[in-house]
């Protein structure tokens, strides 16, 4: 289980983002904190804590001194910067600190998931050990980047939608046509085809074609193997 530091000023959007750290399987919220002085407390309380999801605007100091006073004080717990704070300055320093991954508010539970799912991945690699050759090397630098934030949806998309066609179709185990999926998550066929579409247009899903005895062939869908 990872073990994640939610930090942020707002104590209503700290809840908020520590009930979508604990949507995700394998990490548990180990606390929460509203302050600089706060996080730096149960750093050192905490028995064990691999991950601090930080907001960069806390009333006491900055999220990036938070950064600069952990490393100071020796902790190497990883550090996801959450936060409204978009200037290139502040996204350039939090990089030279050693910052894993940067996600701007306002963001969505898929938004959030795909940095947990890939960070978990980079542990995953990490703690097999050994020796790597240039192509794993760089699929560790690669994990996080590749899990850019979430794509903003059409207009018309639903994100309630999406992630049930998302999750539906990741666990089927195999190509699935829009008629299949429909019958598996309770939408229409026609919606399923939509977000079926949507899936093959940005990569995550893809189009293969059954042929039968007569007529067009039909479109099955399968998971392309992205988070």
């Amino acid at each position: 289980m990872i073990e994640v530091l939610v930090v942020d000023d707002d104590v209503r959007v700290a809840h908020v983002h520590a009930a979508y750290v604990e949507k995700v399987p394998g990490f548990h919220v180990a606390g929460q904190a509203h302050s600089a002085a706060a996080a730096l407390t149960l750093l050192e309380t905490l028995p064990r804590l691999d991950l601090v999801l930080l907001d960069h605007c806390l009333p006491d100091r900055t999220g990036l001194e938070v950064v600069r006073e952990m490393r100071g004080r020796g902790h190497q717990t990883d550090v996801i910067m959450v936060t409204a704070a978009r200037d290139v300055a502040t996204v350039q320093a939090a990089m030279r600190q050693g910052v894993l991954q940067y996600l701007v508010k306002p963001f969505a539970f898929t938004g959030l998931r795909a940095k947990l799912e890939a960070y978990a991945e980079l542990r995953r690699t990490l703690d097999g050990g050994g020796e790597a050759e240039q192509a794993e090397v760089d699929r560790i630098f690669g994990a996080l980047s590749a899990s850019a934030a979430e794509p903003a949806l059409p207009k018309g998309h639903s994100p309630t939608t999406a992630e049930l066609v998302r999750r539906s179709l990741m666990n089927a185990g195999g190509p699935l046509s829009a008629q299949e999926l429909a019958d598996r998550t309770g939408v229409s066929r026609q919606t399923a085809q939509r977000y079926l579409k949507l899936l093959e247009r940005t990569g995550r899903a893809t189009l293969t074609l059954k042929y039968g005895d007569a007529g067009r062939p039909e479109h099955r869908y399968v998971w392309a193997g992205r988070a």
